[in-house]
């Protein structure tokens, strides 16, 4: 049977869709290099985002195995005619690649390529990377190169929509580094709050002790047990900081296997118990996972801060055609309806927001005496 390239608007409309389902950078460039390759019928393709300093910071490869590319080596610099697309900002359509006076060689374990397709990915003036494609699968004329015109004009257009995504990434990835921030900055300035007030009771415990040692050794003993109580709360609150400020390793992890880690140390540190179930739960996009990881924070963060719980409950599970988180604790509860203020001191705000922000949903279930339960639900998975 005979290779048959994907044509049509169909198979273009595609490929964009394909680019503005992701919103992680390096999820979007491989999106895109295999989108490109597909495309055009090309052998292979690559993408490299340019660093400052004459490499380059990112550069995807489609077509090449894993062995492959480790066997090639460090990633190449910016020079010959990667460098062409970088800084003439033209395209570059050659027969075969060797031939050009500007090439330069490859390394030793590098697949051999002749005929090739190249342009730059740009946002207004900025050169933001360079696409390649090397090695069309076709019938190619004598000394003349398988791409054509109309290849030329298909990539460009699939440039174009590049930009946007790889833009969007970009400005995705940064508005979470300052979330991320601003979550460490809270952490910090509650955490100096509550081991202070601790330490200061602490001290003022330990200094009652000593002006009672000598004429009231019974007494002096009580404020010492008092210290030592003191002691184990301060560092209750520092171990449960501990683990929040810690980077998830969801990229490492897995969602599942973080919750799991993250909730194994919160029910070692707290005098509540804390448990953890997950059922026939895949992968999720990044985004979501970083979404239901950040509310099982906020929500575990107010079941034992604050609710006086002696059990926390955390789930995460299948639910029809998505996933679905569930905190429950037989804490205090609250009136979610007629406490607005507690909402915002909860963080039930930016819970919500968490959640519709990756097209899931937020509901609290919650009765003074009657404890809280907090669901998130989001589509896959």
């Amino acid at each position: 049977m005979s290779h048959r390239p994907p044509s049509g608007l169909a198979a273009v409309s595609a490929a964009l869709l394909a680019m503005s389902r992701h919103l992680e950078v390096r999820d979007v460039l491989k999106t895109i290099v295999a989108s490109a390759r597909e495309l055009l019928d090309a052998e292979y393709a690559a993408l490299g985002v340019p660093d400052d300093h004459g490499g380059f910071a990112q550069f995807v490869v489609d077509g090449v195995s894993d062995e492959q590319w480790k066997a090639i080596g460090p990633l190449p610099r910016q020079h010959g005619i990667l460098a062409a697309m970088l800084h003439e900002a033209k395209a570059e359509r050659l027969a075969d690649v060797r031939e050009d006076p500007r090439f330069e060689g490859w390394p030793a374990a590098h697949p051999d390529m002749s005929d090739f397709l190249g342009l730059p990915i740009r946002d207004g003036e900025e050169i933001i990377g360079a696409l390649f494609l090397a090695n069309k699968r076709c019938p190619k004329p004598q000394g003349g190169c398988g791409f054509t015109a109309e290849d030329e004009e298909l990539l460009a257009t699939l440039a174009q929509h590049a930009a946007i995504a790889l833009t969007n990434a970009r400005l995705y990835e940064r508005s979470r580094e300052l979330t991320i921030a601003e979550e460490r900055s809270r952490l910090a300035h509650e955490l100096h709050d509550a081991v202070s007030q601790k330490l200061f009771s602490l001290r003022l415990t330990a200094q009652a002790a000593t002006a009672l040692v000598d004429r009231d050794p019974v007494r002096a003993k009580g404020e010492l047990q008092q210290v030592a109580a003191l002691a184990a709360e301060a560092a209750e609150e520092l171990r449960a900081a501990v683990v929040e400020l810690r980077p998830a390793a969801l990229d490492e992890d897995g969602l599942v296997a973080t919750l799991r880690t993250q909730i194994q140390v919160l029910d070692r540190a707290h005098t509540a118990r804390v448990t953890f179930e997950s059922l026939g739960i895949r992968a999720l996009p990044a985004a979501q996972e970083e979404a239901l990881l950040r509310v099982s924070q906020e929500a575990l963060h107010n079941a034992l801060r604050h609710s006086g719980a002696d059990r926390v409950a955390v789930t995460l599970a299948r639910h029809g055609n998505g996933t679905l988180l569930r905190i429950t604790d037989d804490g205090s509860g609250f009136e979610p309806a007629a406490t607005r203020q507690a909402g915002r001191h909860l963080g039930l705000v930016s819970m919500r927001d968490r959640a519709s922000g990756v097209g899931g949903r937020l509901t609290v279930e919650s009765a003074p005496g009657k404890g809280t339960t907090i669901e998130m639900e989001v589509p896959g998975g």
